[in-house]
């Protein structure tokens, strides 16, 4: 049994909570909250589990084996960083952290302990994105043209983050899982409806040497066209918390639905880590540990968020593409 020490129940801890609770691998030990209210909901819910506004008290308990990190971005590193210096195994929320050189000392410190550090890049466990893997491995598409890709979420705004950190990062883990290259050059712009706040739109662009393009469209909201006084908004799939509705049969017979497997992508993103801690092999998405590890993978995400802001401004304006080599 894997003990776990979960930081953070805001708006996604409480699932992060359930789920390894329910998991029957992992024992939860504690939860961490700034918010006394918050833990007082925890308490309730959870009555077992220790509760503390002191992270450091559950970094460092011994009886912990791994860290579960759900707070805002910014806090990412120097927890994670901690827990790992703590020698415990690290599970973190996309994104992995708001810089490139964090994420690769976060990669090389796990690395160097021996221990687990996973990022949860939901969507790639999904029964949707494996089907396609698997129909993409299979040649059953030909030669890759192209992707495309419509995000959008009608809940949360994000504050600390802008929508290409907390929405397109699912497409480069999607992405890196479907193509198993990585881009040469990225482009994105994007603009904040509201100011003061981060871009809650952008349009991103990513070449490959393959010859495959990209592109990935972001929103924190579903519409298809808005004005400054009201929005004609389109209908689109649903996620909910026990699946995907991936797919609709289409009236062409050439173009079937295939059946895929109902699973939620953010339950199997936490079976894998107690796999993970015990085999003492960071989760892998596919090919060599090193190359394609959950964690090294998340890397790679932030390295591309890193190139986006070189690219997009402020006020929304392009500024042309970058490229991934330089």
């Amino acid at each position: 049994m894997i003990n776990v020490g979960i930081i953070g129940y805001g708006y996604w801890g409480p699932n992060l909570v359930r789920n390894f609770a329910e998991l029957g691998r992992c024992n939860v030990v504690a939860i961490a909250d700034l918010d006394a209210e918050k833990l007082a909901l925890a308490k309730r819910r959870f009555p077992a589990v220790h509760m503390t506004t002191d992270v450091d008290e559950v970094i460092n308990d011994p009886k912990i084996d791994a860290i579960v990190i759900a707070t805002p971005v910014r806090t990412h590193f120097k927890l994670g960083m901690a827990a790992l210096k703590a020698d415990k195994h690290v599970w973190l929320e996309k994104p992995m952290t708001e810089t490139t050189e964090q994420a690769r000392l976060l990669v090389d410190e796990a690395e160097r302990r021996g221990k687990v550090l996973h990022v949860d890049h939901t969507f790639v466990y999904t029964g949707a994105v494996r089907k396609m893997g698997e129909i993409i491995a299979r040649g059953d598409l030909g030669k890759i043209l192209y992707y495309d890709s419509v995000r959008v979420n009608l809940g949360l705004f994000q504050h600390d983050v802008n929508v290409i950190s907390d929405l397109a990062v699912h497409d480069f883990s999607i992405l890196e899982y479907l193509l198993k290259e990585h881009p040469v050059a990225v482009s994105a712009a994007g603009i904040n409806h509201f100011p003061g706040t981060p871009e809650n739109l952008a349009y991103v662009t990513l070449f490959y040497d393959s010859s495959i393009i990209a592109h990935v469209s972001v929103n924190w909201r579903l519409v298809q066209c808005t004005g400054s006084r009201n929005s004609s908004v389109a209908p689109s799939i649903a996620a909910t918390d026990s699946g995907t509705e991936a797919c609709r049969p289409r009236a062409n017979a050439d173009s079937p639905c295939p059946a895929i497997a109902n699973r939620p992508g953010a339950t199997h993103s936490r079976t894998v880590t107690p796999n993970a801690i015990r085999t003492l092999r960071s989760p892998r998405l596919s090919g060599p540990s090193r190359f394609s590890s959950a964690a090294t993978a998340a890397l790679r995400n932030v390295a591309m968020m890193a190139v986006r802001f070189m690219v997009i401004s402020c006020g929304g304006e392009p500024r042309g593409a970058r490229s991934l080599k330089s």
